[in-house]
């Protein structure tokens, strides 16, 4: 991995509840302050927010669209990737990503999850606002891997984790 260029995938629910936006947005604000470029699916709910709080902060921000048309992307994305695969494109979404955090989550989350599991990506769930992220966090999703994902329980947490993720990972390359 290439430090100058680390991407975090930011992956939620569509249409979550506004305490979660709140927290993806401040997500987005995070990764933008640490220097990671900010994927997303490119449409509503954490993925808006996501790409919301890190424009809002000077960041990169990448939407991965399930459709041909580039104008269905939320405002906040500054570079949109249409890619006329639908639900498939949730495996392209997690490739583009060094690392993957998950807020809440229905089953579009959880098919990203297993993907990001197979593929070896570090998963970090903020587990506060329900779904996959709470039921996974802390846990296997198979026997594939010897790790977990990892649990943050509040901001503060995800924040520290990723900078020590970063910083270890930065080492070893």
């Amino acid at each position: 991995m290439n430090a100058s260029r680390v991407q975090a995938t930011v992956i939620g629910d569509s249409d979550a509840e506004p305490e979660a936006l709140t927290a993806a947005e401040a997500v987005g604000a995070i990764l933008a302050r640490l220097g990671v470029t900010v994927v997303t699916g490119g449409r509503g709910g954490i993925m808006e927010a996501a790409s919301k709080g890190a424009a809002e902060a000077g960041g990169l921000t990448v939407g991965v669209l399930p459709f041909e048309d580039s104008s269905k992307a939320n405002s906040w994305c500054k570079v949109v990737i249409p890619t006329g695969l639908g639900h498939a494109r949730n495996y392209v979404n997690i490739l583009c990503g060094d690392f993957i955090i998950v807020i809440g989550g229905g089953a579009g989350t959880l098919s990203e999850m297993c993907f990001a599991w197979i593929q070896n990506k570090p998963i970090f769930a903020l587990k506060a606002f329900g779904g996959y992220a709470q039921e996974f966090a802390g846990k296997q999703l198979d026997s594939l891997r010897p790790d977990v994902v990892i649990s943050c329980e509040n901001l503060r947490e995800l924040e520290k984790k990723i900078g020590d993720w970063l910083h270890l990972d930065n080492i070893l390359n």
